[in-house]
């Protein structure tokens, strides 16, 4: 015996949910290969800048682990099934992995790309967002655009002279 399922109704469009929900998700890879990355290299910085990188990344990794659960409990109150899996998140990352343990200061380098990754996949949907009126979301989005906005200012400082 199936489970019908209850029609959704919080005044957004079928179309609307599904195309956010999507958006959303590619979001949702692209935070938690960055937390991935953030949280592996706090484990094997190393050099004169380790306690203080160890502890950046720590700070970064923590904000962004309670993220993740913000952005899948959106996509799960639009309605779909949030994507949870290794292969999911790396068919829908735009953020790839980086390969063995780099120095110091290319992790820096590495997240900064990976914070401005994320930022760009969160703006992209701002418009889809704002055209829906889905007024939810779109605080999200610009909460999580000030995080990734400021993380990548302050690494980038990092490698200023």
């Amino acid at each position: 015996m199936g489970v019908k399922a209850i029609k959704i109704d919080i005044g957004l469009s079928e179309k609307s949910r599904a195309t956010i929900a999507d958006g959303l998700s590619g979001l949702l890879a692209d935070s938690y290969t960055l937390y991935l990355m953030t949280h592996n290299f706090h484990w094997n910085v190393k050099g004169p800048m380790f306690n203080s990188l160890h502890q950046m990344f720590m700070t970064q990794y923590t904000e962004q682990w309670a993220a993740l659960d913000q952005i899948a409990e959106r996509i799960r109150a639009l309605g779909y099934p949030a994507p949870g899996t290794y292969a999911q998140f790396a068919k829908l990352a735009t953020i790839k992995e980086v390969e063995g343990v780099p120095a110091a200061l290319d992790m820096v380098r590495h997240l900064v790309a990976a914070q401005e990754a994320t930022a760009r996949t969160a703006r992209k949907l701002l418009p889809v967002v704002g055209k829906a009126d889905d007024q939810p979301t779109a605080d999200l989005l610009t909460q999580r655009l000030d995080v990734h906005e400021k993380t990548a200012w302050m690494l980038r400082s990092l490698l200023e002279e």
